[in-house]
């Protein structure tokens, strides 16, 4: 519906840079399969065991997955 889409873009234009400054421009992968069990390795910790700051120092998993969808969503990852 386009509601907030600017709120969602500075959200992930966020992301994209703790990305780019915390994994991405510090390795250097062999191969594509390599880079994407990084990326996925980055995002698993980004979520479920980085507290942060924005959100009192919890887990983003914590605040934004019901308790029931966790162990799921982990399971997923």
């Amino acid at each position: 519906d386009g509601k907030s889409r600017w709120a969602d873009n500075i959200m992930i234009e966020r992301w994209f840079r703790s990305f780019k400054y915390e994994e991405a421009y510090l390795t250097e992968y062999a191969n594509l399969k390599e880079a994407r069990e990084a990326i996925g390795r980055y995002i698993y910790t980004y979520n479920f065991e980085r507290c942060h700051q924005a959100i009192d120092n919890k887990r983003p998993a914590e605040v934004y997955y019901p308790a029931m969808l966790l162990d799921a969503a982990r399971a997923a990852a």
